[in-house]
């Protein structure tokens, strides 16, 4: 391949790649994607190892809004064909993996993007403010690169003996291989409940082991936390001696007469050790990413036990200029806050991101609407959005709308679904700057209470007032178990009330 240069490189065309690709493609950038695979989705084409996705698909509704509808839809990328949804490809609420792959590769024949696919990416590196992609069939230029590669390593934890130990990766999904035996699964998150949820009936017992408490996504509201399909093994956990949930440091694995001895200590009694015997020993947890692909000249910094690139607010390598991260990998930012690692959440963080380039690269401005300044059209024009937004409803908490006022004409501008971290400094200068977002749970974390007339951990607007970057004041509108936020008592007059108020105070 001769030498070529491009604005933007993307490594990976998985369901981040793939949108990124489209985003950019429809605003006419110039662009180039390298994929290793024959086609797109190679992560799951492998993973989850039992097939079946955790992300919803909800076909079934009452609205029939598009954005309404794609609240409830965990894999569909965004693009402007409506035929081009998950919900054709599945109408299962919990669909196989095999359906994902089949749409990854339909939304790319569709939308025929540049990718490039038999390509692997060997070596990246960088100089004179440009990085060299050398790939197994040539060299590329790249103003700016994008990393979506998602995970690519697993990730294992430095217990001695840990080699002893078979790897999510490569272990048999066959359950009568585990039948009437003893089986240890290292980990507590959904890759350890779906292999204990697949052997449960045949294994005669099943441990699940790490120092971190057990987390549930209905108790936590993230839906990367173990959801509530794989309840069976907490039943069996509470009302047989044969399965368990254990939080315990896992000290060592030796091999023992054909099997293996794990020594443990109880988290809940420190010092307290055992000894236990096993048949198996399986190692659930989780992936890192895979950054050997980077040469000293632009090795990104990692957080979270080297898993995750450290990110600026624009997904932005903390310590690389001009490398960017997208999907999965780039949710150093709101870890555990929102839906980052999933389809369903960055595909609006890639439509923000997009943005972002094309006015750092290309020179086209952020867009923004201009929003009268009086307050009950603003208060109209805030409702509209949180009622009608699947961005601000999946990223809650982490996307908000911005409205940053022009103070010579009282209007303001208007700007959809940016970073909270990343809108209030960019905005700082601005004596009256509003964020919208949704969010759970009072300001002080104090209110549990589910009721929906109550600002509570039922999803519920908030309006935050920031002057000169600083926060100055907040609005909390009361939650509705049915997320409308219409209600003239409730949300409209409360709403006028402290724009009015605070518009007038002037400062």
């Amino acid at each position: 391949m001769v030498d070529t240069a491009h604005t933007y490189v993307i490594v990976g065309a998985g369901p981040a790649g793939l949108q990124l690709s489209y985003h950019l493609q429809q605003q006419g950038a110039d662009y180039l994607t390298f994929e290793r695979g024959a086609e797109p989705g190679g992560f799951f084409r492998r993973f989850p190892r039992h097939r079946r996705l955790n992300s919803l698909n909800a076909v079934h509704t009452d609205s029939s809004d598009p954005g309404i509808r794609l609240r409830y839809d965990g894999n569909s990328l965004l693009n402007d064909d409506p035929e081009l949804l998950f919900s054709k490809f599945s109408q299962e609420y919990l669909p196989a993996a095999d359906d994902l792959v089949r749409y990854l590769a339909e939304f790319q024949r569709i939308h025929q993007l540049r990718v490039r696919y038999g390509t692997t990416v060997e070596q990246v590196s960088r100089e004179d403010d440009e990085f060299t992609v050398r790939t197994d069939r040539g060299v590329v230029r790249a103003r700016c690169l994008v990393v979506a590669t998602g995970w690519g390593r697993p990730f294992v934890p430095d217990i001695p003996g840990i080699e002893h130990a078979t790897g999510y990766e490569e272990m048999d999904v066959d359950p009568d291989r585990y039948t009437g035996r003893r089986v240890l699964i290292i980990g507590k998150g959904n890759s350890a409940f779906e292999t204990a949820s697949s052997i449960l009936g045949r294994a005669s017992v099943v441990h699940l082991a790490s120092r971190r408490p057990l987390r549930l996504a209905y108790d936590t509201w993230h839906p990367g936390d173990v959801r509530g399909r794989h309840g069976a093994i907490l039943d069996s956990d509470r009302f047989t001696p044969l399965h368990a949930v254990l939080d315990c440091t896992i000290d060592a694995i030796r091999p023992v007469d054909g099997g293996f001895r794990v020594s443990i200590t109880d988290t809940h009694a420190p010092g307290e050790t055992v000894e236990l015997d096993y048949h198996e020993v399986l190692r659930c947890t989780g992936f890192r990413m895979d950054t050997s692909l980077f040469d000293a000249s632009c090795a990104p910094d990692m957080v979270r036990d080297g898993r995750l690139p450290g990110l600026r607010p624009d997904w932005q390598s903390s310590n690389v200029d001009d490398l960017y991260f997208a999907g999965t990998v780039a949710q150093a930012r709101d870890v555990r806050h929102a839906a980052s690692p999933f389809i369903d959440g960055f595909r609006y963080n890639l439509r923000t991101f997009t943005r972002l380039l094309r006015e750092r690269y290309d020179d086209v401005p952020l867009p923004a609407a201009t929003t009268s300044g009086e307050p009950a059209s603003l208060t109209t024009v805030m409702l509209d959005r949180v009622n009608g937004s699947p961005a601000l409803w999946t990223q809650s908490g982490y996307l908000c709308d911005v409205f940053v006022r022009d103070d010579a004409t009282g209007d303001f501008r208007h700007h959809e679904d940016l970073p909270e971290d990343y809108a209030v400094p960019r905005f700082a200068d601005s004596s009256h700057c509003y964020t919208l977002a949704l969010r759970r749970g009072r300001a002080d974390g104090s209110d549990t209470d589910r009721r929906p007339t109550r600002a509570s951990t039922v999803i519920h607007p908030v309006v935050r007032r920031y002057r000169h970057g600083e926060l100055v004041a907040e609005q909390h509108l009361p939650g509705d178990l049915l997320a409308g936020w219409r209600r003239p008592d409730r949300h409209v007059e409360p709403l006028v009330r402290f724009l009015g108020r605070d518009l007038a105070d002037g400062s």
